[in-house]
């Protein structure tokens, strides 16, 4: 019989990643106790018990979906462990993660922030992780020196380039739009990674 310990952190779990689900599909607003409930198949005495408060259950969700998306930085990176991959694939790996669901989930939380000063307090530094680790992927996946400030600067320009598209994709489907951008920003990638870049 599985403890209950471990059942409790099986709920736990399965409330949060209910809310992340639903704070992408539906929404800030209609995201709610009793629907992150409903939709996890858990009872609401049980939902309480984990979650007392709404604001509970976002403070976890928030950190719970910080911890995700880092994960999701850190298998984008270990897929390429055996070398720097072609600008072109670096690009779509990037776009990647402003086009799936965590980041759609992360942006209803953003609009929260915007105009609730708790909100906005607690997701401030939990997004300065992120943007953290999505540096150190992109750096790395591009095999950039970190110290060159041109580059650095290159890549803060890539990711807001990734963010802005995945923002693109949100009402519509972009991906015609988006492939013609991304070829065109990995041709002047390629050419300002090799200008400053050493020669042998």
């Amino acid at each position: 019989m599985e403890p209950r310990q471990d059942r409790s952190r099986a709920t736990r779990e399965r409330l949060l990643e209910s809310a992340v689900t639903l704070l992408s599909e539906t929404g800030w607003t209609n995201t709610t106790v009793t629907t992150v409930a409903a939709h996890a198949g858990v009872s609401r005495g049980a939902t309480q018990h984990h979650f007392p408060t709404r604001d509970d259950l976002f403070t976890a969700a928030i950190e719970y979906m910080t911890v995700a998306r880092v994960d999701e930085l850190k298998t984008t990176l270990a897929a390429h462990s055996d070398g720097p991959a072609p600008v072109r694939d670096v690009l779509e790996s990037i776009v990647g993660l402003y086009t799936g669901p965590l980041f759609k989930a992360a942006l209803q939380v953003w609009t929260a922030a915007a105009v609730d000063p708790v909100v906005r307090e607690h997701i401030i530094p939990l997004e300065q992780t992120v943007a953290r680790e999505a540096f150190r992927l992109a750096s790395t996946l591009l095999n950039i020196n970190r110290e060159n400030p041109r580059l650095r600067a290159i890549v803060a320009a890539t990711l807001d380039l990734g963010r802005g598209l995945g923002l693109a994709n949100i009402l519509t489907d972009d991906a015609g739009r988006r492939t013609w951008v991304l070829d065109a920003w990995s041709a002047e990638l390629e050419a300002i990674i090799a200008a400053e870049s050493p020669t042998p």
